[in-house]
């Protein structure tokens, strides 16, 4: 068969296709708007490496902390800039305090210029929250004028919450871990990076294979819409001379001027999703359109993958339709499906995986191409399976009320029909199933105890050093959603033997506070104002007994500009220091050195030291965290609030998670509509059969069960199914990961839950058109 037959053919097919009246630009529109929606996916998914790469390359450009250096002096091109990080109602907001010390200071990224001190810079998404009620609460905590805002270069998303404000006398706070001076702006080139372990690399190959299946899955069905009464209409074509060979190939046309046509829609489609995507922000992150760029190669992959897939689908569809000239021969009881060569995919599939079985972190990266293909098989594998367990079950269904046998009789004759409906979700619910097997098993190894006794505490205050602790706990304690306020001040004292300070040999820490607070620390059986006690248990603590000798003189570390001299401070061990046994903190840990009471504190020993204040929440006020962090930016805007808990995940485990949720969000937007759209085909399909039947008298009643029990059957058969291929395939990437595998039935039965939940909904909003195509004239032929 030559190359310009070949064509001849498909182009007629594509004229039929959209010259066919009404019902052919229908059925054009249908396939059009399921297969946009799956290119549209595509072709986001497609952008995912230009959308990481944008966002790292805009947070490295603003790193501040990557060419700062403790011998850094002060110049005209020197910047003093401290972190001022906290949260509002769960979202992130960046904060940071700048001082220039010269006229060429480095500014920032999205900047013009440095705010000057009282003022400040925003991102756009701050400046509209701080401009709403809903952000009247956090103006408090920010008592900066708006000046400008930040510009695209220095956000990492269209939805960050950012912001740049002057600052003054920061050169005091040098010493601590938040205030630095630099030269530039931007991530160090050499610095190393930690590699992804290989489970965390694997995980995110399964993810990609897991989202994307569905698609390619939903892809195919949308070229089928309307294909029985397509195969039909070709049976005229016979009676004109066409042979089958001919008849198929046109058909593969009006396929592919679908196919073309969704191509657009999902130009458009993508186009318009990337706009939205601006003005949204979906598990704290968010994303500006200029990021959603696919990658110019992957967009023509898409482009030639998508016709040539519906040219292929049509193709294989119609090889079991034998169309004549009187009519398509599939009223006949067609041959019952085989079971063997639907098996082989998934055990293939299994096949592949097995030789990564007890791998785990430590064996060396897995083969990544023995990964994709063993997910790709299993998945597949569910598509083979689904027709042949919905006929054989379908084949078995008998006795039952009337729209019970009106729905299993359609099933009986047109099984192949309802289970490609069904087979998107299938794979989709299998898929998660599988994923969340692996994520609760492996959850354990990237989630550590943080050892804070959340009964005991519920937030953290750290003061910046010198900042007085009794005047901000006095502040706390008169915020309403504090119950229970705790402080403590720590500092650091050595003994200098030599007069180079780095020459130090021994040291202990002090820490200043009253006898209830220092309690917490240890176990003091008699305690008042004045006394000093020296911490006996402390792991390794061999420098507090040695250095408990009454009037040996210790220096207190200094704070603030390591390159500017300070003035020596010495505290001196008093006579009569008592001895207390360490207990565990509500951090967890066991502290060494000394206890001062206030009374016990020598002059200047108060400015070398940095408070703490642990804090017990009331919950029930609302924002009450958001009280507290307004109390501490009031104390001191350099002072960092936390909020405890008991266990926490690392950052990279988390984001592979966020982005999981982000993709599955996509993916179950797209099964449901594209449900949708398959329904009313399905529907638009039998409306004469169904008005034919309103005629005669049939109940509209029975008729909606009818076709609810139609979608119903193969639903429950395809998330059954779903749940069998899920635990198996999620059984073996817990075992190549070396994870004991405990299946999570509350996991499974929640994912198959939201896949019957998508039905649910999808089933509701097809009743007002069913009900509207159940009249009698519907019968009118034009």
């Amino acid at each position: 068969m030559s190359t310009r037959q070949w064509a001849r053919d498909l182009a007629l097919g594509a004229r039929f296709a959209v010259t066919g009246g009404r019902e052919g630009w229908t059925r054009a529109l249908l396939t059009a708007v399921g297969v946009g929606l799956g290119v549209a996916l595509l072709l986001l998914t497609a952008a995912v490496p230009n959308l990481l790469d944008g966002r790292d390359r805009r947070e490295d450009s603003r790193q501040d902390h990557a060419y700062a250096q403790d011998t850094l002096r002060p110049s005209d091109d020197t910047l003093l800039i401290a972190h001022a990080n906290s949260d509002f109602r769960g979202s992130d907001l960046r904060g940071r305090l700048v001082e220039p010390e010269g006229p060429d200071a480095p500014v920032p990224p999205g900047v013009n210029e440095l705010p000057k001190p009282g003022t400040m810079v925003v991102s756009p998404a701050l400046k509209e929250l701080l401009g709403s009620d809903e952000g009247r609460l956090l103006r408090d905590r920010l008592p900066f004028d708006i000046v400008g805002t930040i510009g695209d270069p220095g956000l990492i998303g269209s939805q960050e919450l950012a912001w740049y404000a002057g600052g003054t006398g920061l050169a005091e706070q040098l010493g601590s871990p938040t205030v630095m001076r630099i030269d530039a702006f931007g991530a160090d080139p050499s610095q190393y990076t930690e590699p992804l372990d290989p489970v965390l690399v694997m995980l995110t190959l399964v993810i990609f294979v897991v989202l994307l299946v569905p698609v390619g899955v939903f892809i195919a069905t949308a070229v089928r819409f309307g294909g029985e009464r397509r195969d039909r209409r070709l049976a005229a074509l016979r009676l004109v001379g066409s042979d089958s060979r001919m008849t198929r190939r046109i058909a593969a046309g009006e396929a592919l001027a679908g196919a073309v046509l969704g191509l657009l829609f999902g130009t458009v489609f993508f186009l318009a999703g990337r706009e939205f995507a601006a003005s949204v922000e979906l598990f704290r992150i968010s994303v500006f359109p200029s990021d959603l760029n696919p990658s110019p190669l992957l967009v023509l992959l898409v482009a030639a993958a998508v016709p040539a897939a519906a040219v292929v689908v049509t193709l294989l569809a119609l090889r079991g339709v034998v169309i004549e000239p009187l009519g398509v021969v599939r009223t006949a009881r067609p041959a019952r499906r085989r079971l063997w060569w639907r098996l082989l995919l998934p055990l293939a599939g299994v096949g592949m995986l097995v030789p990564m079985l007890g791998q785990g972190r430590h064996n060396g990266d897995f083969n990544q191409y023995l990964v994709v293909g063993g997910v790709l098989c299993l998945l597949v594998g569910v598509t083979a399976l689904l027709p042949w367990l919905v006929e054989a079950v379908v084949a078995r269904l008998g006795a039952g009320g009337l729209a019970w046998q009106l729905a299993v009789r359609r099933l009986q004759l047109s099984s192949g029909t309802a289970a490609r409906m069904v087979n998107g979700i299938a794979v989709a619910v299998a898929g998660a199933i599988a994923l969340q097997m692996l994520f609760t098993g492996i959850d354990s190894q990237y989630t550590r105890d943080t050892g804070q006794d959340v009964s005991r505490a519920q937030m953290q205050v750290e003061l910046p050093d010198g900042v007085p602790v009794a005047p901000a706990a006095a502040a706390f304690e008169k915020t309403e959603s504090v119950r229970d306020v705790q402080a403590l001040s720590y500092g650091y004292a050595y003994e200098k033997l030599t007069d180079d300070p780095e020459e130090a040999a021994r040291g202990a820490q002090l820490t200043v506070g009253d006898c209830e607070a220092l309690r917490m620390l240890a176990k003091l059986t008699t305690c008042r104002d004045g006394d000093v006690f020296a911490l006996t248990g402390a792991d390794y603590d061999t420098d507090t007994p040695a250095l408990n000798k009454p009037g040996r003189a210790l220096h207190m570390q200094p704070v603030g500009d390591p390159t500017a001299p300070q003035q020596d401070v010495v505290w001196t061990v008093p006579e009569g220091v008592k001895s207390a046994a360490a207990v565990q903190d509500p951090t967890g840990n066991l502290s060494s050195g000394f206890l001062l009471t206030p009374g016990a504190v020598t002059p200047g020993v108060e400015k070398r030291v940095s408070g703490r204040l642990w804090l017990g929440i009331d919950e029930s006020v609302a924002d009450a965290q958001e009280l507290v962090r307004n109390t501490a930016a009031s104390v001191d805007p350099l002072a960092h609030t936390s909020t405890w808990v008991a266990t926490e995940r690392t950052t990279r485990f988390d984001s592979i998670r966020t982005g999981l949720f982000v993709g599955a969000t996509a993916v179950l937007v797209l099964i449901g509509v594209s449900l949708l759209v398959s329904q009313l085909e399905q529907l638009r399909e039998r409306r004469k059969l169904l008005s034919a039947l309103v005629a005669f008298g049939t109940r509209r009643r029975t008729l909606s069960l009818s076709v609810l029990w139609q979608t119903a059957v193969p639903i429950g058969l395809g998330l059954a199914l779903s749940a069998v291929v899920g635990t198996i395939l999620g059984a073996v990437l817990l075992r190549m990961t070396a994870t004991p595998v405990r299946v999570d039935w509350g996991s499974v039965l929640g994912m198959t839950g939201v896949g019957a939940g998508v039905v649910a909904l999808v089933t509701a909003l097809s009743l007002p058109p069913l009900l509207r195509m159940m009249r009698p004239d519907g019968l009118r032929t034009e």
